[in-house]
């Protein structure tokens, strides 16, 4: 069984181009090595982000692939936990634990403060942290 990540935006535009030394999480995501949970909440996010960061037709082709890939899914949350002060960021955390997802890839310090919540525990990790854990140094 895959991995189950929930991506926030600032580490999908990072991973995005092909020049970035991130790129490697995209080609993952497309190779089906792990399965990625998304709301329409950050799904519209990642859009609005992508039409700055590139271009609108960078990010609506993106979208729509998003959306074809096998290994995404749309998760529906219940519950909204709030337990960011960043009001817009808890969008992530409620993806996560709505989908019991293993790991939230972020470059934001502040979701470091999950790490000192005990319930619900998030496993917030930067995406080296990330590529650690999927291919461990030997």
């Amino acid at each position: 069984m895959a991995m189950k990540l929930v991506i926030d935006t600032n580490v999908l535009v990072s991973s995005l181009s092909r020049h970035s030394v991130y790129h490697w999480l995209i080609e993952k995501l497309l190779d089906g090595a792990f399965d990625l949970y998304i709301t329409n909440e950050i799904l519209l996010e990642y859009e609005e982000i992508l039409k700055v960061k590139y271009a609108p037709s960078v990010a609506h082709y993106f979208i729509v692939a998003l959306k074809e890939l096998p290994n995404v899914y749309f998760t529906q949350v219940y519950y909204k936990w709030r337990l960011l002060k960043d009001e817009d960021d808890n969008k992530f955390v409620d993806c996560y634990v709505a989908a019991n997802a293993e790991y939230l890839l972020t470059h934001d310090a502040d979701f470091r403060q999950l790490k000192s919540i005990p319930f619900p525990p998030v496993n917030v990790v930067s995406i080296d942290e990330f590529k650690g854990l999927i291919n461990p140094p030997f």
